[in-house]
């Protein structure tokens, strides 16, 4: 099929348990931005069980189609059924562009979706912009974060990519925004359904994942070890924030994985951001840059972080957090 018969930006939207995910609605702002320079609408794909209801918060959020694909079988994530409704989707509407986050799910979803359909798949994007020739920009960190790569997929369609939660900015949420919400029905072929979900077992959590905080307490290798990060905990608990870390802190099994900003591990974007003892490495910052406001502490004076700091003070992260915690407790 010629690419030229592929027109429109779709986004896959991601739920679990019947909530749409935060994720999918930063992509439905950024997809209303490369459709607009298209002059081309935007296809939220909702899938699910019983979630037509939800429909028109995709419209308000960009969407100028949302098309719900409501079966049972879509209730919880899993590979092969979620592969064959969006595969049969896209065989169908032929969309030009196609995003999706880089979630667990997304990161299972998308290659699953690029070898079925024969096309290119751009992993963990950062950036995504519309080329002079109408073609999908995808910018992402290549060579262990050392340089950014763009990527075009020009012979092939869709332009597929998955982009990382708290990336792209959530657009306004305009409750009077017009458009069409579509039934769609699939025809599954059960014999390929190789795997069932038999329990899902939830671990208890009892603190905010840190791409929702608006304050982050973050600490390096400078921080050092457990003690350090107690210390970090009362400055966060006197800040009502919530305490991350970079991947020095991980690798050293101080701070678990799911705490990690960075790269390889969260893209954040809080209102304030402390970076106590982090030396501001390339790898870190393309998770947290676009805080809106970046206080850092480190020894060394020529640290890369006080590039990217609003603030920034030249000492010793063990003997400033403490008075900096009394001082804002009083």
């Amino acid at each position: 099929m010629d690419k030229s018969q592929y027109k429109d930006v779709c986004v896959f939207v991601e739920q679990r348990e019947g909530i749409i995910q935060k994720v999918a609605l930063e992509l439905l702002g950024k997809a209303r931005e490369l459709a607009d320079t298209l002059n081309e609408k935007v296809i939220a794909l909702l899938l699910g069980y019983d979630m037509k209801d939800q429909a028109q918060e995709l419209i308000a959020y960009g969407a100028d189609i949302v098309v719900c694909v409501d079966e049972r079988e879509l209730a919880e994530y899993n590979t092969e059924p979620y592969a064959q409704a969006v595969s049969q989707f896209i065989r169908e509407r032929h969309p030009a562009i196609v995003l999706i986050g880089a979630t667990t799910i997304g990161r299972d979803l998308g290659p699953r979706l690029s070898a079925r359909l024969t096309t290119g798949l751009t992993a963990d994007c950062t950036g995504l912009d519309i080329s002079p020739e109408n073609d999908l920009l995808m910018t992402r960190p290549a060579f262990g974060g050392n340089l950014m790569a763009t990527i075009i997929c020009k012979e092939h369609r869709p332009q597929m990519s998955t982009v990382r939660p708290g990336v792209m900015r959530t657009k306004p949420k305009d409750p009077a925004r017009r458009g069409t919400i579509e039934n769609m029905k699939v025809s599954f072929d059960p014999s390929k359904f190789r795997v069932k979900i038999l329990k899902t077992v939830k671990e208890q959590k009892t603190r905010i994942d840190i791409t929702e905080a608006k304050v982050l307490v973050s600490g390096g290798r400078g921080v050092g070890s457990t003690a350090g990060f107690v210390m970090l905990g009362r400055l966060a608990e006197t800040l009502n924030a919530e305490v991350s870390s970079s991947r020095a802190m991980v690798d050293a099994g101080v701070m678990p994985h799911e705490r990690q900003v960075g790269q390889t591990g969260k893209t954040v974007r809080p209102d304030l951001y402390f970076a106590l003892g982090i030396s501001g490495a390339i790898q870190h910052l393309a998770g947290m840059e676009e805080s809106e406001y970046i206080i850092a502490i480190n020894k060394d004076k020529y640290a890369p972080i006080f590039n990217a700091a609003d603030l920034g003070i030249v000492g010793d992260v063990h003997k400033i957090v403490p008075i900096l915690t009394e001082k804002l407790r009083k």
